[in-house]
């Protein structure tokens, strides 16, 4: 057995950093990877989707420039979108091994498991250190529809090692991997059809897409998905998949039959723990496989670690990103939390969600006397100037204090906008500052001062002589 002075478990977003800055400070570090180097986010989730995205979002405002006057003809070259798709992935897979490497990081490519109280072994070595990371993230939950298994369904997995465009596509699930790799392709040609499960008898029914977020933004969302020509179906139930001759067919509950040449799965995400061997060490699992941890990312054994969605933080690579930087610095015996950053998140469907803190709901339901204000893009004179109709700006405030609490956008690039409430939040600014200040005329930014003056009754100046 080899010794180390810290071990890591898988490469994602939070992996890799906190690896390569303790084997750049001259500790011996041990990394084991049982797939690709960069975790999710670079080979099956944020890298691939968006560079996925950028050609199907650019085909769809193409189709839908006929507003302003544009009659495009859009011929989509699926294959060369998915090998650009596929060649950025690989960029971005070797800048992680580079960066291990040029850190002095001892990769090891196999399945790691606990053997003994920080002992990790997998692929012919075993190693102990006094600080172990888990950051072993999750994957696709498939659920056990009859039929399914055995066939060649996708996941997001396997959904960028597509050669051909399916011309007919189903896609089971209503959140953001299901809708945006859903609607980037149909606008990239394939007739989509989107099931969003739900049992009418039980507490399980799901009648909107991103069933956690606000009514309105599913509302929106439900425009621009039938605008671009998909088929919904909420609250249905699959009792049967077939596959036969290279066709799926999904019965549904309701007698409803659906065919396609690919079928997508996307219904959530489960940890990667189960191989880990946990016990060996005194992690505990939650009941759903999650690493226990406590606010300092601490597990049931001490001097091992846990960090990302492995241990139920939210799913998103800039927290797992920021969970490497708080854990570092706690183990530098700085103060840190789990918790303690303002928490934002985009869905990359067109329109864009943004989103950051709590909802007026969330809001009220810790006890909050708290205010929300909204203006449609419709209002806004960029979104009228370049036909973005859709969608809205919401803030929620703290009457108490004037504090901003929280801010969804949906609208075009609302991902971007969203950061100037991040970070207003994130320097404690009230909703005054935001009214105080001047935007640049005509932008979408300029609507969030004017956001703010809704809450002293003032839109737009006027003067007294006019």
């Amino acid at each position: 057995m080899e010794t180390a002075d810290v071990i890591v478990i898988g490469s994602g977003q939070g992996g890799i950093p906190f690896a390569a800055d303790f084997a750049s400070s001259g500790k011996n570090v041990v990394l084991f990877e049982r797939d690709a180097l960069g975790g999710s986010c670079v080979n099956y989730g944020c890298t691939p989707s968006k560079a996925f995205l950028a050609a199907a979002h650019a085909a769809g405002r193409a189709r839908q420039a006929a507003k302003l006057g544009i009659h495009a003809q859009v011929e989509v070259d699926f294959s060369a979108v998915m090998e650009r798709t596929r060649s950025i992935r690989s960029q971005f897979n070797q800048g992680a091994k580079r960066r291990l490497e040029s850190a002095g990081v001892r990769v090891v490519y196999a399945e790691a498991a606990f053997t003994g109280e920080r002992i990790v072994s997998g692929g012919g070595l075993t190693v102990q250190a006094p600080i172990v990371l888990i950051n072993t993230g999750t994957s696709s939950t498939i659920p056990d529809f009859p039929g399914l298994a055995g066939t060649p369904y996708l996941t997001n997995r396997n959904f960028f090692d597509l050669q051909r465009i399916p011309p007919r596509l189903l896609v089971v699930g209503g959140g953001y991997i299901a809708l945006e790799l859903g609607q980037g392709m149909a606008r990239l040609g394939s007739q989509t059809e989107l099931i969003v499960r739900g049992d009418p008898l039980r507490v399980t029914r799901r009648d909107r897409l991103l069933a956690q977020e606000e009514s309105e933004v599913s509302a929106v969302l439900l425009d621009a998905f039938q605008r671009d020509g998909i088929g919904l179906h909420f609250n249905v139930t699959v009792e049967q998949v077939a596959y036969t001759n290279n066709v799926f067919t999904l019965t549904l509950n309701t007698g409803e039959v659906l065919t396609g040449e690919a079928l997508l799965i996307a219904i959530g995400r489960k940890p990667n723990t189960q191989a880990l061997n946990s016990a060996m060490t005194g992690v505990e699992l939650d009941a759903q496989g999650f690493v226990k941890i406590d606010d300092q990312f601490q597990t049931t054994c001490a001097g091992v670690y846990a960090i990302g969605d492995a241990a139920k933080q939210p799913a998103f690579t800039h927290v797992a990103w920021e969970d490497y930087r708080r854990l570092k610095a706690i183990l530098c015996d700085e103060h840190r939390t789990r918790n303690d950053r303002v928490l934002g998140y985009a869905v990359y469907t067109e329109p864009q969600v943004g989103r950051v803190g709590m909802t007026l709901e969330q809001a009220q339901k810790q006890g909050i006397n708290a205010r929300e204000v909204t203006i449609p893009m419709a209002h806004i004179a960029r979104g009228i100037e370049w036909g973005h109709d859709l969608g809205f700006y919401r803030m929620v405030i703290d009457t108490h204090t004037n504090l901003i609490l929280g801010a969804t956008l949906v609208g075009y690039e609302t991902a971007e906008l969203v950061h100037v409430f991040l970070s207003l939040m994130e320097a404690g600014a009230t909703w005054q500052t935001l009214e105080q200040s001047v935007h640049i005329h005509p932008t979408y930014g300029e609507a969030l001062p004017s956001l703010a003056r809704l809450l002293i009754g003032e839109d737009m100046p006027t003067c007294p002589n006019m």
